[in-house]
């Protein structure tokens, strides 16, 4: 067992690359010294002699250090470096940043500033726990993603240039063919994988997890939660509206578990902002996570361990939009979840931007901008509760509050907790599903306590300062702990 932050485990990932194991896809990555060329652990290609191959923290650590991305495994699908190591929070965060394009528009002494830190200790940081700088990070996610849109789609080579980062279509020709020894266009003609036909503004992208994962689980959450009007799950798809900061548009998702992957059809009329829908994807799905690392975190509790081991692949539901999972939590304090879905339901029917006819959904989640004006009076649930999704809605709105993946969990709880009509409950279960923070716990959750009982108790009622007794043994898993003792039947 190892994490990308510590010295590689030699014999673990010999190992694993040996077996060909996809439960360490992405966790590091095998240079071949005789070609130049770097690999997945689950590259289908004949191994080299073990002489000759060694072992990299990360895509970019190799990258670095002068391979080439294999065009037969293709490094840039598989499912990256964990985000949540559990070692360094500022390092998470960072990565996070990344994937959403803000070190595209900064210099690295002002992205340090928004991590907090100095420019010279961020890159300490990242070599330290990735193996490669910042800016080398950067490099390779630009790269991986001009080459997903170079293999997966038919967009012109400057919309490609555009929408993975670079800022010139000279320097996104020069910094392929420097890697591949390839134009773009060329390596698109070499390119195995067959495109799929596809209805205008459509795209679909296969994004890898790392086994096991309980797709059903995550599935039948958000089935029971999913907001009418702007998100459903048929047939085994979730689909949704969204917004993004060009154009609304929608997302379907279905699972293919013979591969380890979930399938994401895209309907965009802009390819602009197709990276920022894929990594909200991910999140959504929590295809981050490290299951053997959580699930070690997780046997230290002989009990909790008992349910468990026999639910591996347990994800944590994240969430498209932060401010709407913030909306969603206040509406379901002390009422059942059918109730809560109803009452997002008649929200979305008064304050929702109607879509166009063709769209899969009908609405748009309202803003934080109409929600801060919303009239207390007109929506089925207390006064007091819905006076507090305005102040909610008026702190985003005015900048006070924010979601983004700038925040430090415990900040942003902090935030909440200070806004009036927000208690422990809520403001856990928004650092949760906003922020994906793996250690959130839903004090005072009384269904959690409920069958905490059951597991601990034998029935006996569970106090919440007993449950939080407990959770110290779930650090910093407590949220994926939760996940397992709410699937108590």
């Amino acid at each position: 067992m190892f994490n990308a932050s510590m010295e590689l485990n030699q014999a673990t990932c010999k190992q694993a690359w040996l077996s060909k194991d996809a439960r360490f896809d992405g966790k590091f990555f095998i240079g071949v010294k005789t070609t130049g060329i770097y690999c997945r652990p689950v590259c289908p290609v004949k191994l080299p002699s073990f002489k000759n191959v060694t072992f990299f923290k990360t895509a970019a650590q190799a990258g670095a250090n002068g391979y080439r991305p294999c065009l037969r495994c293709r490094p840039e699908t598989s499912p990256g470096t964990p985000v949540w190591s559990g070692t360094s929070s500022t390092v998470s965060r960072a990565l996070r940043l990344i994937a959403d394009g803000d070190l595209d528009e900064k210099d690295l002494a002002a992205f340090a500033g928004r991590l907090g830190i100095s420019e010279r200790h961020l890159n300490r940081l990242f070599n330290q726990h990735l193996g490669a700088s910042p800016i080398a990070v950067v490099q390779t996610h630009r790269l991986h993603s001009a080459k997903r849109l170079i293999d997966e789609t038919t967009l012109p080579m400057t919309q490609v240039a555009m929408s993975s980062g670079y800022s010139s279509l000279r320097r996104f020709n020069d910094h392929i063919k420097q890697t591949y020894g390839l134009t773009p266009s060329q390596l698109r003609k070499v390119k195995s994988t067959k495109r799929q036909a596809l209805h205008r503004d459509s795209y679909v992208f296969k994004l890898p997890y790392r086994p096991p994962y309980n797709w059903q689980y995550l599935l039948d959450f958000l089935s029971k939660r999913a907001t009418p009007g702007v998100e459903n799950v048929v047939d085994d798809n979730y689909t949704r509206s969204i917004g993004t900061p060009t154009a609304p548009g929608s997302i379907r998702v279905s699972c293919d578990p013979d591969k380890y992957q979930l399938i994401c059809e895209i309907q965009l009329s802009t390819p602009a902002d197709l990276f920022i829908v894929i990594e909200k994807v991910k999140r959504i799905f929590d295809l981050g996570a490290d299951p053997q690392i959580i699930l070690t975190g997780l046997k230290t509790d002989k009990t909790l361990w008992s349910i468990v081991k026999k639910n591996p692949g347990m994800r944590v539901p994240g969430a498209w939009d932060g401010f709407e999972i913030a909306v969603r939590a206040i509406v379901g304090q002390q009422i059942s979840v059918v109730g809560a879905t109803t009452v997002m339901g008649k929200i979305v029917q008064q304050y929702g931007n109607k879509l166009p006819q063709k769209s899969a959904t009908e609405f748009l989640f309202p803003t934080p901008e109409i929600l801060a004006k919303l009239d207390i009076e007109s929506l089925p649930m207390p006064k007091a509760r819905a006076a507090t999704i305005a102040r909610v809605a008026q702190a985003v709105a005015a900048g006070k509050l924010n979601f983004n993946n700038n925040q430090q969990p415990e900040q942003m709880i902090k935030q909440l907790l200070s806004i009036k009509g927000i208690g422990p409950w809520t403001a856990q279960y928004i650092a949760m599903r906003a922020l994906a923070h793996p250690d959130a716990l839903l004090e005072g959750d009384l269904v959690l306590e409920k069958k905490a009982a059951q597991l601990y108790a034998k029935g006996d009622r569970i106090k919440t300062a007993k449950l939080l007794e407990y959770a110290e043994n779930w650090r910093p898993w407590r949220a994926y702990a939760a996940m397992h003792i709410w699937n108590l039947t």
